[in-house]
């Protein structure tokens, strides 16, 4: 339920900041949807949060509609989760150690977290599972910008899939991929589905779904044929 209009907490500005350079930036500013707090963290006023749980509300009946099961992991985290995982190495992740000197991580992604819950299925015939969640991520980047596009603190989903063999993760991994396109269109939003690195995240493969925008940072390469997009830093040509 939205305020009054005379009750409501709506602090908006004439001009946009000096350091705005992206139309997005300046309009969720001046607008009076998000305001600054530090560096690379914001504060998602009573308009922004209301557009931020709508969106959230699309995403989380697409994701259920392929049999997702949402759930809230903590954001601290064990540090020794990442050790076994192997990556304890990434720059980017925050440590802080607790009065007794433990070491812990505030995560940027749960894979470390959801894996240690996954101990407790028992037998195959449990499997597939989706499971997601909605949490706020850390993330110690070194030159925060661009309002909510480059932060430090921010909010994410994602998901986790656990299935029996190769062919089983496959599938679940289209099905999200489907899931995301009715997600955009349903946003308003023209995406491109583009092939990409997974970076430090790992994995096999990866998909960017990247929008037009004019303060986009990344280069989209495409086939005559348009069957074939990828990111300009990973795109090979194949021969026909």
């Amino acid at each position: 339920m939205i305020a009054r209009a005379s009750k409501l907490f709506l602090p908006t500005l004439r001009d946009p900041p000096a350091d705005a350079e992206a139309a997005s930036h300046q309009l969720l500013v001046r607008g009076g949807y998000i305001r600054q707090v530090g560096a690379g963290i914001w504060t998602f006023l009573p308009l922004g949060w209301k557009v931020h749980e709508r969106i959230v509300g699309i995403v989380r009946e697409e994701i259920d509609a392929i049999g997702g099961q949402e759930m809230l992991m903590p954001v601290l985290t064990p540090f020794e989760l990442w050790q076994q995982s192997g990556r304890d190495y990434i720059d980017e992740i925050f440590r802080l150690k607790d009065r007794f000197g433990r070491d812990y991580v505030l995560p940027m992604t749960h894979e470390e977290t959801v894996t240690f819950h996954a101990r407790e299925l028992q037998s195959y015939r449990q499997l597939p599972q989706i499971l997601y969640h909605f949490s706020i991520k850390e993330r110690d980047a070194p030159r925060p910008r661009s309002g909510l596009i480059r932060v430090r603190e921010f909010i994410m989903k994602d998901s986790y899939l656990f299935d029996r063999d190769e062919e089983g993760l496959e599938r679940s991994f289209r099905a999200h991929e489907q899931a995301y396109h009715r997600i955009f269109e349903r946003c308003g939003l023209e995406v491109h589905a583009a092939v990409a690195e997974s970076g430090m995240m790992g994995g096999s493969a990866s998909i960017d779904f990247l929008a037009p925008a004019g303060a986009g940072e990344n280069l989209l390469v495409t086939c005559e044929r348009g069957d074939y997009v990828a990111d300009s830093e990973i795109a090979r040509g194949i021969p026909r």
